[in-house]
């Protein structure tokens, strides 16, 4: 048994080094950094306290706009993911002639780049670009605008291209739940009586709730450190209209500003920890 136990740890401890040093050293320096000074302005690294964290929510800065943009984002951006996957996932649930070829047309850009996605969207929504000349063919000039140059749309616009963008995993993943369900649950409620919505609710969705903890999990997280996609599009304009937490890191890193760029870092991650274990603790039990 000892034996056992020495295997055990040798096998794992390269494995564990390795999560260490790029993982949790990395993140314990961070957090270190954020309760420091540390610019390219001086050599000279002094303790502050909290005051990086106290200036993220200085109302005269950018940085609330920019928190308030992530979670209207995640928030939206998540529930379009889950509806219009799981719709999907409902309709490919069945068999017909085209159902494996649409299906890899639906994840299809789930692996293309948000850099190439960006550039092809940034053609697609400019004020001469495909869906303008589509709205004006169809008599809805009025509608025409430049979608990711005006501050009223640019971010529901970047939101609807990462729904599109990612549909396609949220839908794999709810598909594989619904596999999963015993066909013998649908065939005795329905000698039962039960129509389809009562199917949906009393079967389909219970049975589906582990699926759904895991897009609503991966999809917050994802909204929460959501970057390149934002950048691709709009780089956080028009103004800061659609400035993230993440683009500010960049910015502010760039700008030399290390200690305050680590502060938002340390931010977003303890907030998408503590939402992530939510979610598993409100969702968890409901699965047993």
């Amino acid at each position: 048994m000892y034996k056992k136990k020495i295997y055990k740890t040798w096998f794992l401890s390269p494995a564990l080094f390795v999560y260490c040093v790029f993982f949790i050293l990395p993140v314990v320096v961070g957090i270190g950094f954020s309760f420091t000074n540390w610019n390219s302005m001086s050599s000279e690294i002094k303790f502050v306290g909290l005051r990086n964290y106290i200036e993220i929510f200085n109302p005269k800065n950018s940085y609330l706009l920019a928190i308030k943009n992530t979670f209207v984002f995640t928030v939206f951006a998540t529930f379009g993911k889950i509806v219009f996957g799981l719709s999907l996932a409902l309709f490919f649930n069945r068999p017909f002639k085209t159902q494996q070829i649409l299906r890899g047309i639906y994840f299809m850009p789930f692996a293309i780049s948000s850099l190439i996605i960006g550039i092809v969207f940034t053609s697609i929504l400019a004020p001469d670009g495909v869906l303008n000349t589509i709205l004006g063919g169809m008599g809805l000039e009025a509608l025409a605008r430049g979608w990711l140059t005006n501050k009223h749309t640019a971010l529901g616009a970047v939101i609807a291209v990462e729904v599109w963008k990612s549909i396609g995993l949220n839908m794999v993943i709810f598909l594989a739940g619904l596999q999963m369900i015993d066909k013998d649950y649908y065939e005795a409620a329905q000698l039962d009586g039960a129509g389809k919505i009562a199917l949906f609710r009393y079967i389909t969705l219970p049975f589906l709730l582990p699926s759904i903890t895991i897009n609503l999990i991966l999809n917050t997280i994802h909204g929460l450190k959501v970057f390149d996609i934002v950048m691709s599009l709009t780089n956080g304009g028009p103004g800061n209209s659609t400035q993230v937490i993440n683009t500010f890191v960049f910015k502010t890193y760039g700008m030399g500003a290390y200690g305050l760029s680590n502060a938002l870092s340390t931010f977003i991650f303890i907030v998408t920890t503590l939402i992530a274990l939510a979610t598993l603790k409100i969702i968890a039990p409901k699965e047993g």
